[in-house]
């Protein structure tokens, strides 16, 4: 049997990567030089803070590539009017798909009836934009019960993936935690892996997970040395 490299195509893998932008000191030369590395890499979103996401509307128009933007990033511990209207400006700027991150102090308390409702808050507004919503539990700060209690909250809400981390955690994406929120939600909800996805070989090793985005921001490196494999073996 072909091994999935070998079974996918360059579309595939780059229609795999939410090309990342969100650390805080990035300036707008840098922002802009990762939205257009995004465009030329084809990949599935440029992932930006809020304050980016007209300019990389403008600089993605065209493209096959989304604007993807982040809700009460990194910490969660934003109210729930907060996030709704920050999703709701986001999508009238021109994002498509929101990652917003979990109250974790309420998870971790178990008021899980609010956790549930907030993040029904911010699917509802983002579906009737026609966008899509990423729920990022901050798998660093929980233990498994506390991760598939807060993916099964994300699934009853609606969302459409559940994702693993921030990137400004103590840790990032594990193997053991993305097999984890696999098995925990349904088919209808994807699983993004986000954290220390910085080569080829380790997307390809969550995507054997059944994970089918991650945040990177190794995008380059990842797709090069994909093609540069590809070449190689024909």
């Amino acid at each position: 049997m072909a091994s999935l490299f070998d079974r996918l195509t360059y579309a595939q893998i780059a229609k795999s990567i939410d090309h990342s932008l969100l650390r805080p000191e990035l300036d707008d030369a840098f922002v802009t030089d990762g939205c257009k590395l995004a465009a030329r890499y084809d990949v599935a979103s440029a992932t930006v803070r809020p304050s980016d996401v007209v300019r990389a509307r403008t600089l993605l128009d065209g493209s096959n590539v989304k604007v993807g933007t982040v809700i009460g990033f990194p910490h969660g511990s934003s109210t729930s009017a907060t996030k709704v209207f920050e999703a709701r400006r986001a999508l009238e700027e021109g994002a498509t798909e929101v990652d917003m991150v979990i109250d974790i102090a309420a998870l971790r308390s178990g008021r899980d009836d609010h956790v549930r409702e907030q993040i029904a808050a911010v699917v509802e507004v983002a579906h009737a934009s026609g966008a899509i919503v990423k729920v990022i539990m901050e798998n660093a700060y929980l233990d498994d019960p506390q991760k598939v209690r807060g993916c099964q909250l994300a699934e009853a809400a609606g969302a459409d993936f559940v994702k693993t981390s921030t990137g400004f955690a103590p840790s990032g994406a594990t193997l053991e935690d993305l097999a984890l929120m696999r098995r925990t939600v349904s088919p209808r909800v994807q699983v993004k892996a986000a954290g220390g996805v910085r080569t080829l070989d380790a997307l390809l090793q969550v995507l054997e997970l059944g994970v089918t985005r991650v945040g990177a921001t190794a995008t380059a490196a990842i797709l090069d040395d994909f093609r540069a494999r590809k070449s190689a073996a024909a």
